[in-house]
This record gives C-alpha cells, structure tokens and sequence, in this order.
C-alpha cells in the first residue's frame, strides 16, 4: 500500500474526502455536499445534513494531538459555551462521543475525527493576504481584543476537568530544545547570517521570558491562532473557529497573534490600537504586558518557522516560507534593537 505521506496534495484530499463520507456514517442523518475547506493541520470539510444543518467535519492529522488533547479542546470550547462565548457548537457522534475513530484502508492510520456545527458570518481575511480591505478595522479588532479578553478571564476561573491535556506555547513550548512547532533553527531556507540571528534573539528571549514571568494574570489557557481567517464577522457580531492550536501560553502572545499577519496592512498602528484599546477595557494591560509586544512577534514569527520546518513540501509551506523568513528576520532584528 502506498504511504500516505508520500501521496500528491490531491490524492491525499482525495484519500481525506473518502474517509470524510465513510465517518459521517457515525453521526445521526443523511449528508450531502462534502466539500473540503480547509487542509492544514486537518482536514475540514463542510457537509449539509438532510435537515439543511450545515456542519465542519474535522479529520484530524494523524499525531499532533492525542485523543485525550483533541477531548480537551472540545471541553474547553463546551465551557466557554456555557459561559456565553460564541463558538462553534459540538455536534456529538451517535455513540455520544465528542470524537469518534475512522481507519481507511487507503490512509493506513486512523484518524479522530469530529463534528462541529458550522457557524454563520465571513471571515475577517486570510493569513496569505491580511484583513480585507473593505473591513471596519476600530470594530473588527477592538471586539477580537475584548473577545481575547473574555476567553483569558474564563480560563483563569475555570476549573479544569480531569484529565484535562493541552500542550503549551511556554518557554520550552516556543524557544527550548525542542518547540512544539520544530527547531526554527534548523530550517532549511535559512542562510547562516538568518540562523545567528534567529539564535541570537532565542537566548534574549530566554531571560525576558523569565523577567516578564508566569502568573495567573498574564498566562493560561489561551486560542494562540486569532488569525483573520478565524474571525467571523455577521452583522455586528464577531466570533471566534478553529481552536486546534489553543494550548497554556502568554495572553500577549494571542494578541503577537492577532497582528502578526496584518504587520504589513497601512492600517496596523490603527489595527494594533484597537486591538489593545479593546483588550484592555475588560482586562486592563499593564505596562511589562506592553512592553513585551516585540518579544512575542518575534516568537509568534519563529513559530512560524518551526511550522514549515516540520511540515516541508505542504503546498502552504511552500507558498508561504520566503515571507515566513523574512518578517521572522525583521522582527528578530526590531526585537534585538530594543532598549532594554
């Protein structure tokens, strides 16, 4: 049988999409319409059930999280349910599961595969291209700041349930021998001046890291991927998808997030105001949350790195790798030029 891993980027949708109708048997009703949306770390595909229910059929990547992660994720989005933030709702197996496992001949390993019910709206933008130029920036990121906000408050009251998994994006989790992402380092693209200087600014980041701290106010659970593409704008309400990266890291971190991929947009000194004013009116910032902005673009941009470093070949990988390395550079080189 042929590795699935070595299988063109069509074939394996290919692959994905047959998989895809073969678990939807698992769930209660008739689907139809099975079109992939999204393949990154999982396959997304959208379905109608008979009742007209659209839903998001997550296949997810074989070993980037364990079952008992993937669980977590989904009990944590329960709970900010309950507690009035809008995500997108559970859609739970026919066997009452959150998560449900599918082997297809073809794929030889099994996938965990989920359902969520599909939320309306349209998306703020695209990693590739930035926020829309047509969108409200003062509205879109002042409600993405206080809606950043909401989450972090929730996450530092919530009691976590038992066998509660996620991984973290903490000192080892983005600078340590081994990131969760990969070793940026390493990176094949880099020249040897690009890796003395990412290397310069991980031992800095190091003792800052520890400067700045751990506590209750400024680190726990967090969404660690509020890009555009995860912002839904319906009317005047603003939600939050796709929570596979959320882990225990830095609430400045998620705001580095938010403006990392609108760094180039003529609006991001606007964008970043509105993003902090909006944070702040519901949990206010201090000046050492501010003053680490620099340090937590440049680890968001090594991240980056680590990502396409462990996932060559993607086609988003490719695509993406030479902008990738050199906004990583540049707010290497920004962070490093600080007073400190």
């Amino acid at each position: 049988m042929t590795d699935f891993h070595t299988l063109s980027h069509d074939q394996q949708v290919a692959k994905l999409h047959d998989m895809a109708r073969h678990a939807l048997q698992q769930w209660d009703g008739a689907f139809a319409e099975i079109e992939l949306v999204k393949f990154r770390e999982n396959a997304v595909f959208s379905a109608r059930r008979e009742d007209g229910q659209r839903v998001a059929l997550r296949i997810h990547r074989n070993g980037y999280h364990c079952e008992a992660a993937l669980r977590s994720e989904l009990q944590w989005m329960e709970a900010l349910a309950t507690a009035g933030i809008t995500v997108p709702q559970i859609i739970r197996a026919q066997n009452q599961r959150h998560l449900v496992e599918v082997l297809h001949a073809d794929i030889g390993e099994p996938r965990h595969v989920d359902m969520l019910a599909w939320l309306p709206g349209a998306t703020a933008g695209t990693s590739e291209a930035g926020v829309q130029a047509d969108t409200e920036i003062d509205f879109l990121f002042a409600e993405a700041g206080a809606l950043a906000a909401r989450i972090h408050l929730h996450a530092a009251d919530w009691q976590q349930p038992d066998e509660f998994v996620r991984h973290a994006w903490d000192e080892d989790g983005l600078i340590g021998a081994n990131p969760f992402w990969g070793r940026f380092w390493d990176l094949e693209q880099l020249s040897v001046d690009q890796r003395e200087l990412l290397q310069q600014a991980r031992r800095r980041a190091r003792s800052d890291l520890r400067r700045y701290g751990r506590q209750l106010g400024n680190f726990g659970m967090i969404h660690a991927d509020l890009v555009p593409e995860n912002l839904l704008i319906e009317g005047a309400n603003l939600r939050l998808i796709d929570f596979d990266d959320a882990g225990f890291g830095w609430h400045m971190f998620e705001l580095a997030t938010a403006l990392y991929f609108c760094l180039d947009d003529p609006r991001y000194e606007q964008i970043k105001a509105a993003l902090l004013e909006g944070y702040h009116a519901v949990k206010p910032l201090t000046d050492a949350d501010r003053g680490t902005l620099a340090l937590f673009l440049m680890l968001r941009g090594t991240t980056y790195l680590g990502w396409i470093h462990t996932r060559k070949g993607t086609p988003t990988a490719i695509e993406m790798a030479p902008m990738l390395i050199d906004r990583a550079c540049l707010l290497a080189r920004e962070y490093l030029q600080q007073v400190r």
